[in-house]
């Protein structure tokens, strides 16, 4: 059974990364302290997880993006249709995705996009706020 642990992206990223222009791992780009907690819980119980990025979409904790700031709503329609496909396409293979929605930052594309996942037959689950030790 595959099983993926999934949460969104967030405005604050290492600011170094934008300075020298280099690409880099979602968890050295993303510094949020939830979604950091978000990392460590994964790694800590051997969970595969990813980010949902609102300019790239997933994210795998081996995959690099360059530093970018694209604010949830500035998405066009044309780019959510891309964002969305690219959930669906790149999750179709998991069995069970849980899917962390921070509560300090959940953006409603975060939440259509979900909706339209499960819509679409992506078996996703909310994870809830709770199951995150600090």
């Amino acid at each position: 059974m595959r099983k993926l642990y999934i949460t969104h992206c967030s405005r604050d990223k290492d600011p170094e990364l934008k300075a020298s222009g280099a690409v880099a791992t979602p968890d050295r780009m993303y510094t949020l302290p939830s979604l950091q907690r978000f990392i460590r819980y994964c790694r800590a119980n051997g969970l595969d997880w990813a980010i949902f990025s609102d300019k790239y979409g997933v994210v795998f904790p081996d995959e690099t993006i360059p530093w970018y700031s694209k604010p949830p709503s500035d998405v066009t329609e044309e780019e959510f249709a891309g964002l969305l496909d690219n959930f669906i396409t790149r999750l179709a293979a998991y069995d069970e995705i849980w899917f962390y929605q921070r509560a300090e930052d959940t953006h409603p594309l975060f939440q259509r996009i979900v909706a339209l996942g499960r819509g679409a037959g992506l078996p996703i689950k909310e994870f809830p706020e709770e199951n995150i030790a600090n």
